[in-house]
């Protein structure tokens, strides 16, 4: 069989998901160092697809949250005349675009009712998270004859555009570039159960006695009532808040940073992705663990409840998760003190 040159990588939901989908694009190119890669995703992640050295295009999957119509995108995928299509996030819509546009190779989950429209089945259970989400994205690389080597960040590289752009924004906020920053992302996006905002607002009263830190606290602009609560439990207004950053500006936000706090979300694998240190805040979950979400590095500490049920029904009918607020404030802040020193 020819070597497959044309590929495209599908990954069409959310940040964390494409971040730490990026690594199979370098893998392919160490294997087919001429080939050539596209990876179709979401606006809203596009950024980091459309900066990635080892992606030759990005195709956009929707404009502002509405997708693309069916046939629209059917000619488009058709008009690349792609060799291999690999479906990382498995939806029937996707599978019969793929499928409509005979690309020779499909590979896919072995799963779905519509797995049929795969002709390379994957025959893994995500669900039972028994790895991490990178290595079950690598394997789907294995029918290629590729035998996935091991990842280590930094993979996600922010250009010197990203970087003055930053620096000039940290300037403005007059956050001296000598402290040492900790970045604190208390939200979630509504993708896991977190800890608490009063546990963020002890946690950062703690921190803020230390000498030479300056605590930066990020989050969208949704996010902004979090804040908001977060500060008026603080206490001090003197902790700024950066919000709305483009992603690629986020990188390189975290890049500059001493640590990352925060619970499971895209920003987390965007800071570990980058190299730097990450505390991690996640729920004793199996799907939701950090056995399968957790940072992908090894400059991390993970914190999860301890002899807690691994499906918590009371922690979903209240407003505060019970169960994540068992990680306690002492045990973050030493988390966080271990990367400071």
């Amino acid at each position: 069989m020819e070597k497959p040159k044309r590929f495209l990588i599908v990954r069409t939901d959310r940040i964390g998901d494409v971040v730490l989908t990026l690594p199979l694009a370098d893998v392919i190119k160490k294997f087919y160092p001429n080939a050539y890669i596209a990876m179709l995703v979401r606006q809203y992640t596009s950024e980091l697809s459309i900066n990635y050295k080892s992606i030759d295009e990005t195709i956009i999957y929707d404009n502002n949250g509405r997708k693309i119509g069916f046939l629209q995108l059917l000619k488009v995928i058709k008009s690349y005349n792609f060799d291999v299509a690999i479906s990382v996030f498995p939806r029937f819509r996707l599978a019969l675009i793929l499928s409509l546009a005979k690309i020779p190779i499909r590979i896919g989950t072995a799963y779905r009712f519509y797995s049929f429209l795969f002709n390379i089945k994957i025959k893994e259970h995500r669900k039972f998270a028994q790895k991490h989400e990178l290595e079950y994205n690598l394997n789907l690389l294995k029918p290629l004859g590729i035998e996935p080597p091991s990842i280590k960040p930094p993979w996600l590289i922010p250009n010197s555009e990203h970087i003055n752009s930053i620096l000039t924004k940290l300037n403005k906020l007059g956050i001296n570039r000598k402290q040492k920053l900790v970045v604190v992302h208390p939200g979630t996006g509504g993708s896991t159960r977190s800890w608490s905002i009063t546990n963020f607002a002890l946690l950062c009263k703690k921190l803020s006695d230390i000498d030479d830190i300056q605590i930066l606290l990020t989050g969208t602009q949704k996010e902004n009532y979090i804040i908001k609560k977060l500060l008026n439990e603080i206490g001090n207004t003197s902790i700024p808040f950066l919000y709305d950053l483009t992603l690629m500006e986020y990188a390189a936000l975290v890049q500059h940073s001493k640590v990352f706090v925060g619970n499971s979300t895209g920003p987390l694998h965007i800071a570990a992705a980058v190299g730097t240190p990450v505390v991690g805040l996640y729920p004793q979950i199996p799907v939701l663990s950090a056995k399968r979400w957790g940072p992908y590095t090894d400059k991390c500490k993970i914190l999860s409840p301890k002899n807690k049920p691994d499906d918590c029904k009371k922690c979903k009918k209240l407003e505060k998760c019970e169960c994540m607020d068992s990680i306690s404030v002492d045990e973050v802040f030493e988390a966080v003190k271990f990367f400071l020193n």
